[in-house]
């Protein structure tokens, strides 16, 4: 039965789990190396500091989604920005060095169910694979491959939690051992006018790592996030702003200082190719909230484990019912195999009344992703009906 509707609108996830999809730009990239895809777009996220405008660092390339396989997430895609900034055309930015290289992994996506891919850089935390990032390298990826950057060798790996909000999120590669890890430095002595380099996967080739040197501009600097629709989204925080060239595919890598420490965690830069100006989370800040992740301690803002996935989509305009109106679902999803389809209205959801389709999205976000829930609905024709159904791990939120 094709319960699919011609345009449906996927099931929105809060921000305090799931920010509206960032548009990619300049950092962590979800680079596309594609050969021949469909409906190229990219993803990514501005920001704005003090009339500055600044893109967030990840881009991603997708190719259209069949409608039964999009998600119940924000799956919009924009076109790429025609000014992305690329290592053939900017000064300053060489190979790293071998130590710089050190701790450091690619961060390679499958986005969506095989969408697309997106591209992104990592830091090693412990010889096991613990992995630190920035949630939006990760962000709406169903598959996560990792390459070390000094060995070549790659790993799946698996989301031990995120926070969304402060863009952080912490991974565990699989059947890891002996890895050289980062030496951070969490002192806070950095200076303005201090000596830094960025390092990451510029451009998300997967090639030698990028390194782009410059200094300290300003320390503390807070930067509003902007949505791919263009409404006003969060705001990052007690960033660390340098002159340097980061760009897509840098995101989640790292900020050294003069003497090889990292300092911070590449996360977002100014949009054009002059007077580049790029943002760092502290490392410390970082490894504070990765620290809350490995706890398993989850809060408003910090997400553990995998995201909940119920697998409907909603539909654009409910009109004058209440409830969340299914646009359709998902294969394989636990919505499809419960019987809810297209025309169905979902009234009730873990116990709580669901009155709007913005209801819907944030009360699955609360639940963890294996827990069985009960789902009330009414469909197309007016019968009702109640389902205990197990809620699939989906999309990363």
């Amino acid at each position: 039965m094709n319960d699919q509707p011609p345009t449906p609108e996927p099931e929105r996830q809060p921000q305090s789990h799931v920010r509206t999809r960032r548009r990619p730009g300049r950092l962590g990239i979800a680079a596309m190396a594609g050969a021949a895809v469909l409906g190229v777009s990219g993803l990514a996220y501005a920001a704005q500091a003090n009339d500055t405008a600044a893109t967030a660092a990840s881009t991603q390339t997708l190719t259209q989604l069949p409608t039964e396989n999009r998600s119940d997430r924000d799956a919009t895609v924009l076109p790429l920005d025609p000014q992305a900034r690329s290592l053939e055309n900017l000064e300053g930015t060489t190979d790293a060095t071998a130590a710089q290289e050190a701790g450091l992994v690619y961060i390679n996506s499958t986005v969506d169910y095989g969408a697309g891919q997106a591209a992104g850089t990592g830091m090693i935390l412990t010889s096991n694979g613990e992995i630190l990032t920035n949630h939006h390298v990760i962000e709406g990826a169903t598959a996560l491959t990792v390459q070390v950057v000094s060995t070549g060798k790659t790993y799946q790996a698996a989301v031990v939690g995120y926070d969304a909000t402060h863009d952080v999120a912490v991974l565990q590669l699989e059947n890891a051992s002996g890895l050289t890890t980062i030496k951070p430095d969490t002192s806070g002595g950095v200076q303005v006018g201090d000596k830094v380099t960025g390092v990451g996967n510029a451009n998300g080739d997967g090639g030698a790592a990028s390194a782009a040197a410059g200094t300290v501009a300003a320390l503390n600097r807070s930067i509003a996030v902007q949505s791919d629709i263009g409404d006003s989204g969060e705001h990052l925080s007690g960033l660390i702003q340098v002159s340097a060239d980061i760009i897509a595919g840098d995101s989640g890598g790292a900020l050294y200082d003069a003497d090889g420490e990292v300092i911070g965690m590449n996360t977002a830069a100014s949009s054009g190719k002059a007077n580049v100006t790029g943002y760092a989370i502290p490392i410390g800040q970082a490894l504070t909230i990765a620290a809350q992740i490995e706890s398993g301690t989850a809060s408003d803002s910090v997400h553990i484990g995998a995201t909940a996935f119920l697998g409907v989509q909603m539909a654009q305009s409910l009109g004058e019912s209440d409830g969340a109106l299914v646009a359709g679902t998902v294969s394989g999803s636990a919505a499809r195999s419960a019987g809810i389809t297209r025309g169905s209205t979902i009234t009730s959801f873990n116990g709580s009344t669901i009155t709007s389709a913005a209801q819907l999205p944030k009360a699955v976000a609360g639940v963890a992703a294996g827990k069985s829930v009960d789902v009330s609905w009414t469909d197309a024709s007016g019968a009702s009906h109640t389902a205990t159904v197990t809620l699939k791990a989906g999309p990363i939120g």
